[in-house]
């Protein structure tokens, strides 16, 4: 079959690589899509400090089920389904509280263990979520993006009539934006430093944007929620320098969650947290959202494809990572069509 895979850092290439078979308890599935996430640039990069070399990547697919292993029921052959890349050892603290996302043993599908961008991949069965018949292979793609933004919201808590500031109008950005409009958010305020991104959170459902390099974001931001500050900040920009100004920007008793994997340490100025009783929450990957996500877009309260600007073929993805790598500008998802 044919694969990208990442050999070691800065090193990558599509070829022949071995068809997977299936161990009990797995399924092993036609990829049809496959989106390229910025985690797949850092392992490009080598700034993921999870993964091995080498490695099949792509942790954000859909397909079809072809075969299953032993202890799968016959009847899954031919589902379609979208995977969700988060495998837990269901033993240790983390699993046993209800937060796999963060098991002490985790292994992410594209990360720890080949992922989806090949012809062919082998996952556990409970991590392939069946699709609605109306759902295109395409959107299921990008169940995974949405999944983040949904675990980001559920742990910031948020309650009817808060307001959401979105950091960054990338793709989580944009997932985090349209999340949050699906279960009910309708202030929503996106910045950016780019107005094609701002353009397109405009068009997605922000109610205000700002563009932070030519206005006072902190000013702004005062002004849009007049002089009370804001409930809710999804950092999806993932710069450790914006810290303190999100800590200035929160309202009292406001809640900021954190998506970025950078080691570069913040300023916390522990006045704001404190005088304010600020929540601080991390969060990684998801925990159990895709019926959540799936469902959501079945309704129509997501639209995947308005994310995505282009569409390659597998063998074009080397193409891809350098219009990603040195024109990111010009991109939203880029999706990667590998089998009918």
């Amino acid at each position: 079959m044919q694969a990208f895979e990442v050999s070691a850092p800065h090193a990558f290439a599509v070829g022949d690589q071995p068809a997977p078979s299936a161990a009990p308890g797995e399924v092993i599935v036609d990829v049809a899509f496959a989106g390229i996430c910025g985690s797949d640039m850092h392992i490009i990069h080598g700034d993921n400090a999870f993964v091995r070399f080498p490695r099949i990547t792509g942790h954000e697919f859909a397909g079809v089920i072809r075969a299953v292993g032993d202890g799968v029921d016959a009847a899954r052959v031919g589902e379609r389904v979208c995977i969700d890349p988060v495998v837990n050892c269901g033993r240790c603290y983390p699993c046993r509280i209800g937060r796999p996302n963060v098991c002490s043993a985790m292994q992410v599908i594209g990360v720890h263990r080949n992922g989806g961008f090949a012809e062919q991949v082998n996952v556990p069965a409970a991590n392939a979520h069946c699709i609605p018949d109306d759902l295109d292979l395409d959107a299921a793609a990008l169940v995974e993006p949405y999944s983040i933004a949904a675990n980001v919201l559920a742990r910031m808590e948020p309650h009817p009539g808060d307001r959401l500031l979105v950091i960054g109008a990338g793709v989580i950005g944009l997932t985090v934006l349209q999340m949050a409009r699906a279960i009910g958010l309708e202030e929503v305020i996106v910045t950016d430093i780019l107005d094609e991104r701002l353009a397109t959170a405009r068009e997605l459902g922000a109610s205000h944007v700002i563009n932070g390099r030519s206005e006072d974001l902190e000013q702004a931001v005062l002004a849009a929620t007049h002089g009370e500050g804001i409930p809710l900040i999804a950092d999806a920009a993932c710069v450790p320098a914006m810290l303190p100004a999100m800590l200035r920007m929160a309202c009292p008793a406001g809640r900021i969650g954190l998506l970025g994997f950078s080691p570069t340490p913040s300023d916390l100025i522990q006045l704001e947290v404190i005088k304010k009783e600020l929540t601080l929450v991390g969060s990684r990957l998801n925990n159990r959202k895709f019926p959540e996500v799936i469902e959501h877009i079945a309704a129509g309260r997501l639209d995947p494809k308005a994310l995505i600007s282009h569409r390659v073929a597998l063998a074009e993805m080397p193409d891809a990572i350098d219009l990603l790598e040195n024109h990111p500008e010009q991109a939203r998802k880029v999706l990667v069509k590998i089998s009918p």
